[in-house]
């Protein structure tokens, strides 16, 4: 059998679990640390929850419920406070005890593009077998440094249902307390079992050595990823699937705060369609008009669902 012809005949498979495993459920299970941030600027210091996970979990909490979500994550047992408040917002946590807590410190100066990032303690790695009792369609996978998940996690996964992942964390590299941006070392490795991945435009040339966004979205879909989302901050977004590209515009927000947590909400947004059949360019819109309303405000996606059709109708978008 050809290289082409039993990758193809494996996403035959894959294709036909996703359908029929689950039939008449829609399962998506976020796997990923939360985080105690610290943020340092000239004029204050101050202390927040975060993490893709975090922003990924507020996100799904909000939409309508056509999709059962649930969050696996890992904490020092003395620093749950955070597990405790989305439990009581409705979120379905599975908590797992670590050594610490993922610790960021993020010192910014008078240019708030000049950033100081360092780990004052990071979380236990997840393990294949804390997550055998977890049945999914999709596992999305909200990494933040470069050890969270092994690649036997990826391959285990990818058996039970279609891998999503959030790349960012496989780029950084803790050095004593201090992060650097790395190449992903396994990419190749991991994305052959990756079914969604979403990048920015920094992690894709990063990643591919490519600064075209079609360029790299056609290499990361050779290296094994069936949909790609490379977001492109004011430029929008764009989606590579099944042989096809769309491009997905970014909506002005009516005001800019905070865009912490965008990624992950697009991740959320994308993924809460694509589960319920809607198209890539479907999805893709949706996406990007949670983005907007995540960028009016601090903290995670509070918006709704009547908010998103708005922001959809402001720009001409049925």
């Amino acid at each position: 059998m050809s290289q082409s012809v039993k990758e193809e005949s494996n996403k035959e498979i894959n294709d036909s679990q996703f359908q029929d495993n689950f039939a008449g459920n829609n399962i998506l299970c976020c796997i990923g640390h939360i985080t105690k941030d610290k943020i340092i600027t000239p004029e204050s210091t101050i202390y927040m929850t975060g993490g893709t996970s975090f922003y990924f979990s507020y996100a799904m909490n909000r939409l309508p419920q056509r999709v059962k979500f649930s969050l696996v994550t890992a904490m020092d047992p003395k620093e749950t406070e955070p597990v405790e408040k989305m439990r009581q917002a409705g979120i379905d946590v599975t908590l797992f005890p670590s050594h610490h807590t993922v610790f960021f410190e993020n010192i910014y100066g008078d240019n708030p593009n000049d950033r100081t990032q360092r780990v004052l303690a990071k979380a236990d790695p997840f393990t294949v077998g804390q997550l055998q009792s977890f049945n999914a369609n999709i596992y999305h996978l909200g990494s933040l440094l470069r050890d969270d998940f092994p690649l036997s996690i990826v391959k285990y996964l990818a058996k039970k249902g279609r891998v999503s992942i959030d790349a960012q964390g496989y780029l950084r590299e803790v050095r004593g307390k201090n992060v650097y941006p790395i190449d992903w070392k396994e990419k190749k490795e991991v994305l052959q079992y990756t079914y969604y991945l979403k990048v920015n435009e920094t992690e894709m040339e990063t990643i591919t050595g490519k600064k075209d966004p079609k360029e790299a979205a056609l290499e990361l879909h050779q290296w094994g990823v069936h949909e790609v989302c490379i977001t492109l901050g004011s430029l929008g977004s764009i989606i590579y699937v099944n042989g096809q590209f769309y491009q997905i515009p970014a909506y002005p927000p009516h005001k800019f705060v905070d865009a912490t947590g965008c990624g992950d909400t697009y991740s959320a947004g994308y993924l809460y369609c694509r589960m319920q059949g809607k198209s890539p360019a479907e999805a893709g819109r949706y996406a990007a008009a949670m983005c907007t309303l995540k960028l009016e405000h601090n903290g995670p996606f509070n918006g709704t669902e009547e908010d998103i059709k708005n922001i959809l109708e402001e720009n001409s978008i049925r």
